[in-house]
């Protein structure tokens, strides 16, 4: 991945898995209670059946009818369909997803989310001794699947699809010309020339070619740059003139060269396969080694705050983000993007294509002719600015960094200058992270206190820092061990440790120390 002072991977909160997305405020806790109540007045339908794909299927439950809209036990009618789903019982919230959808609801409301679009249910999602009913047509529907009466048999038929269409998508005939399965050394003849490698002048990532002259990136991967070059396997270096269009929450940025790129761009579309344990192929530039191909599985696919994820084992590093990510059937599926460090378990991360789809859908030509690089998350210079505004400053933009053993945060920043003209900037850092991570993680919170330091000495170059990231904690009882001052009585039998784990100065040159 590429990576920059400022980068903050996703990876500690998609680890967690199937993630519940946000759902609006209506329903809530009252619309959640009392659609537990007044469900045991809705009517049963005992004797209407489900068939999926003519196959009748044993429901722990029976199909409830509330307003004609019919109602099935989630895990039941989901478990037919083949698709996962989360169910939280403290909050009533309900998550359903497949290989390119993902429906989020609420026991109570009538409010559902497809893909992150907002929809209004005809009927809310109930509970009924205990067991969570969604509407049969609606998730069956918005999954693909085609819903009918049968009346001969008196049952919902629901049919589905596990396979591909033929082009026309009309025929339900299966198209051998989809299950062509490529090998790894097609897979790089078809699209090593299609991904390049980007160097900035803050980072190195990888891209993938869209367009005549467009290629798609991560958001990070062009952050705080204000030059940039792509480099093509033919050995040509393309000057990139800006940003088209971004997406900093998918991380995702479509930039432009100032010439054609002369290369096969990449099909971006919504429709294509990806499904746990299905073979992929990763193609990008980690730690500069241009255009690595690796190959592994799906090991998941995962949503959060309206991003699709896929998450995969081929190796990747830093460098390999933008990179291009296909499954076996040489179809773009997404855009590495991140992982998980200090792990045997190979844990990375794409943003799902059709993210990517629906932003260059988007790009005008008035976007590509206007092309421009992002705006720098700091300032060029702080000379001369009150003290206020450098202490906001760091708030805002080092508050936080993020570790393979999670977040550290950073609080209570000061700036202050003391008798012998010294700028003193001091802050706290998280003390559960501190005790728990501070030994593993001391590498790479002393690199990113390096970058705050290179970064104050660019912005105030005539000043004289001295940067001071303390531990502070009370305590019950008076520790031992510590230097004279370190420990210091709060009053009422408490004590408080409070010692530097990172001094640095920067004048000229550097110095620093650290304590972990």
């Amino acid at each position: 991945m590429g990576s920059t002072w400022s980068k903050l991977l996703l990876y500690p909160a998609l680890a967690a898995g199937l993630l519940l997305a946000p759902l609006g405020a209506a329903g809530g806790e009252a619309a959640y209670a009392a659609a537990v109540t007044t469900a045991a007045t809705t009517k049963t339908a005992a004797d209407i059946q489900i068939l999926v794909d003519g196959e009748k299927i044993v429901l722990s439950a029976p199909i409830i009818k509330v307003n004609d809209v019919g109602f099935a036990p989630m895990q039941d009618l989901l478990d037919a369909l083949g698709t996962a789903s989360v169910y939280d019982k403290d909050t009533g919230k309900i998550i359903i997803r497949d290989s390119v959808t993902t429906i989020t609801m609420e026991i109570g409301s009538k409010e559902a989310f497809v893909n992150n679009e907002e929809l209004e249910l005809d009927e809310a999602p109930m509970l009924k001794n205990g067991i969570p009913y969604v509407g049969i047509r609606f998730v069956a529907e918005e999954l693909g699947a085609k819903v009918e009466w049968d009346a001969d048999a008196n049952a919902i038929a629901i049919s589905i699809w596990d396979g591909y269409q033929d082009v026309d998508g009309a025929t339900g005939e299966e198209d051998d010309s989809y299950y062509y399965w490529y090998e790894p050394e097609e897979i790089a003849d078809a699209y090593d020339a299609s991904v390049v490698m980007i160097m900035t002048n803050a980072a190195q990532g990888s891209g993938t070619v869209v367009g005549d002259n467009l290629i798609l990136t991560n958001y990070h991967v062009m952050a705080d740059a204000t030059s940039a070059t792509a480099y093509t396997t033919d050995g040509d270096e393309l000057k990139i003139v800006g940003v088209v269009a971004s997406d900093e929450d998918a991380d995702l940025a479509i930039i432009r060269t100032e010439k054609s790129t002369g290369l096969t761009p990449v099909e971006l579309t919504s429709d294509y396969y990806a499904a746990k344990g299905a073979r992929i192929y990763a193609i990008g530039s980690p730690d500069g080694f241009q255009n690595t191909i690796s190959t592994g599985i799906i090991g998941n696919l995962l949503y959060e705050a309206g991003v699709s994820y896929v998450q995969f084992n081929a190796p990747i590093g830093h460098g390999s983000s933008g990179g291009a990510l296909f499954n076996e059937y040489g179809e773009f599926i997404g855009i590495t993007t991140s992982g998980v460090e200090k792990t045997n378990a190979s844990i990375n991360f794409a943003v799902s294509a059709y993210q990517a789809d629906e932003l260059l859908d988007s790009v005008t030509k008035l976007q590509i002719a206007k092309a421009a690089f992002l705006p720098p998350s700091l300032p060029d210079t702080l000379v001369g600015a009150p003290l206020s505004k450098l202490e906001e400053l760091l708030k805002d933009q080092f508050g936080s960094v993020q570790t393979s053993d999670g977040m550290a945060a950073f609080t209570d920043w000061k700036a202050a200058r003391d008798s012998e003209g010294w700028l003193n900037v001091t802050a706290v850092i998280d003390p559960v992270f501190y005790l728990y991570y501070g030994f593993d993680s001391e590498n790479e919170i002393r690199n990113w206190s390096i970058n705050l330091g290179y970064e104050l000495h660019r912005m105030l170059p005539n000043e004289r820092i001295d940067l001071a990231i303390s531990f502070n904690k009370e305590y019950s009882f008076m520790a031992r061990g510590f230097a004279s001052g370190e420990v210091t009585s709060s009053g009422n039998g408490k004590w408080r440790v409070n010692y530097k784990v990172i001094d640095m100065q920067i004048g000229d040159d550097m110095y620093i120390t650290s304590r972990f």
